[in-house]
């Protein structure tokens, strides 16, 4: 390989906000994430609720307006025979 050119490869350490430290290697320096294998619900086998409702309640919200147009729309009809 040519020298100078490549990025430094040195060891770092990830910090999840659970607090659990991963050690490997990178060319990024030490970094902090919100969620690993340690806390994340697929390995531990425990559901935690990460703000669906917030989700929830901001689509119900983005759609109500829809609704109540289609709702408006369908008034009675009325037919016209000349």
């Amino acid at each position: 390989m040519r020298e100078g050119i490549h990025p430094e490869y040195h060891e770092v350490k990830i910090k999840c906000s659970c607090g659990h430290v991963i050690t490997t290697w990178s060319t990024v320096k030490d970094y902090h994430v919100e969620i690993c294998s340690a806390c994340h619900p697929f390995f531990t086998g425990k559901h935690k609720m990460i703000d669906t409702a917030g989700r929830v309640e901001r689509f119900q919200k983005k759609y109500a307006k829809r609704d109540e147009l289609a709702a408006k729309k369908k008034g009675p009809r009325t037919i016209t025979i000349s």
